[in-house]
């Protein structure tokens, strides 16, 4: 796709967004809020929802035009854009109430919401109304559709699993606390599964199919959403490694921002398959130098990596990772339904492998 037409195509997904943003307000001020209530959530959605890269809420319009297998028509292309704002919604809450735990300070270029003037503790609350809004929504366009509470059990399972994620991480790996002991390639793969896998690749593929009209089978080894979900957790997993790897071997002109992840004690995948290959020497220096918010301690750490040869285990991980994704891809078996329904397509998945495979951003 030119630079040009995926450009057209953000456009069009954003220009959904000022309809929901409306409507959110509207409600508001038919239930009689006063207008700096108003105006205040008005600025929370504007500053916290739109500008991210879009992927997650974009997937859900692409999935659906694969699904149908033709170009949407405006109401589908609303409904699905809708959805897709859902996701970016759903996103944004995890975003705004991650940086107040993580006391981050920056994000999207700008100050993290709860580092605006006059914001603070108020982003706590914030976060939940970026959270509700999703549910509204859903409701006002949805209620009427048989799969009205698929969406919703969806969304609660996909937040909660999130949530289980976030929890993880932050108990191994609190910023101002190092102990490597607590880290390993499990704990790593069920942090990246539950805090990213599901509500990044999951969540918008498994909207598009419910919008499509794909049904549960009985027998969850022919469940079309069962497959869906062996196919886009493992790929959820390829997405973080890499970004894992990126955070220390891309430059900030390639990746778009500076890496952080040595000297903020994260789970990474470098340091968690480090640990599997050094000599109690090199462990000493990962114990001494990780998580230190010192630039000769990060380099120590990285020139350990670079020791130990984990670019050369990365490419060995990610070859490996997509020939099994491949694999896994193939056994999408894309038989037509008799009535004519949508069916599970082969290209939902092989389109967002292609978007990951070897990228360097």
């Amino acid at each position: 796709m030119t630079a040009d037409a995926k450009a057209q195509k953000r456009q069009k997904f954003e220009d959904v967004f000022p309809k929901l943003r409306q409507e959110l307000l509207d409600y508001l001020a038919a239930n009689g809020m006063p207008k700096d209530a108003i105006e205040w959530y008005g600025r929370n959605l504007d500053y916290n929802v739109p500008g991210g890269k879009l992927n997650r809420g974009l997937s859900v319009v692409d999935t659906v035009e694969i699904l149908k297998g033709r170009p949407l028509t405006d109401d589908e292309y609303f409904h699905a854009a809708l959805l897709g704002w859902c996701v970016e919604l759903l996103q944004a809450f995890f975003l705004v109430s991650d940086d107040m735990m993580d006391q981050s300070i920056t994000r999207r270029g700008q100050p993290c919401w709860y580092r605006v003037d006059g914001v603070s503790y108020i982003a706590i609350n914030d976060s939940f109304m970026l959270e509700a809004a999703i549910y509204h929504l859903i409701k006002s366009h949805f209620r009427s559709e048989p799969y009205y509470v698929h969406l919703l059990e969806l969304f609660h399972e996909t937040t909660f699993q999130t949530e289980i994620g976030q929890l993880i991480d932050l108990i191994t790996a609190p910023e101002d606390h190092v102990d490597l002991s607590k880290f390993s390639l499990q704990k790593h793969k069920l942090i990246v599964i539950y805090k990213t896998a599901y509500y990044s690749f999951y969540l918008p593929v498994a909207l598009a199919m419910y919008m499509c009209g794909l049904s549960h089978t009985s027998t969850p080894s022919t469940d079309p959403y069962e497959l869906a979900k062996s196919i886009l957790v493992p790929l959820g997993e390829y997405f973080q490694v890499q970004d894992d790897f990126l955070d220390y071997a891309g430059t900030p002109e390639q990746i778009g921002k500076i890496g952080t992840d040595i000297i903020d004690n994260k789970c990474s995948w470098c340091v968690n398959t480090a640990l599997t290959l050094v000599t109690p020497a090199q462990r000493t220096v990962l114990d001494e130098n990780y998580g230190r918010k010192d630039a000769a301690a990060e380099a120590r750490v990285k020139a350990l990596y670079e020791e130990l040869g984990i670019r050369a285990r990365y490419a060995e991980y990610e070859e490996a990772a997509y020939k099994r994704i491949m694999g896994l891809i193939e056994t999408v078996p894309e038989t037509a339904s008799a009535d004519g329904q949508a069916v599970l397509k082969k290209e939902v998945f092989k389109s967002f492998l292609d978007k990951i495979y070897k990228r360097q951003k």
